[in-house]
């Protein structure tokens, strides 16, 4: 009897299915032409939330060791930036940690303890730029420091992407996919090669 219960039950909850789809990249991170470290980025679709995950490990030598980490977790939903968390390690001590949150009619975004306000729409951030070509895109967000970046069309699918101090980052796609990316990180600056 207690099988015909069991039975019943399961033939009586309908399958639910999740709609996920996930995409992984991989780069190698390149420094005076040795690989020193790896990127992993990934997407996951659900429903009408999309989630972005980075994790960068670098490890080289100048003076000393040095061993540096991003940690990228960043939320859209309808197309539209709801939450980002980012923390940067060197030597396994905290560089640099940014929280962006959504909250109904602005950003609160806090970096490194300071908080600020962002009151434009966020549609497009630069981890969106691992997985999708900017075109048309002329602004980005910064998960990294809570600030809107320049993104410049070279031609020939490359866009350079100035961030807030100057800085400037080089993207080149082929066929809409990022191949290579030339990468001032502040403390190292590396490229990025699609493995």
């Amino acid at each position: 009897m207690i099988w015909y219960f069991i039975l019943f039950h399961i033939l009586s909850f309908p399958k639910t299915e999740v709609n996920t789809k996930t995409t992984i990249l991989n780069f190698d991170i390149i420094l005076k032409d040795k690989v020193v470290g790896e990127l992993q980025a990934s997407r996951s679709n659900k429903d009408s939330e999309i989630h972005y995950k980075s994790i960068t490990n670098i490890k080289t030598r100048f003076i000393t060791e040095i061993n540096v980490d991003y940690k990228y977790n960043v939320v859209f939903n309808n197309n539209s930036l709801k939450k980002a968390d980012v923390i940067i390690t060197v030597n396994n001590k905290t560089h640099a940690e940014t929280t962006t949150k959504w909250l109904g009619n602005h950003y609160s975004i806090i970096e490194n303890e300071k908080a600020k306000v962002l009151n434009a729409s966020i549609d497009y951030s630069t981890i969106l730029m691992y997985f999708e070509e900017p075109k048309g895109v002329s602004h980005c967000f910064s998960e990294e420091d809570g600030t809107l970046n320049i993104i410049k069309p070279l031609g020939n699918h490359t866009y350079k992407k100035i961030n807030s101090k100057g800085k400037e980052n080089i993207y080149y796609y082929k066929n809409g996919k990022l191949t290579k990316a030339e990468i001032d990180g502040g403390l190292i600056n590396f490229q990025m090669i699609a493995k």
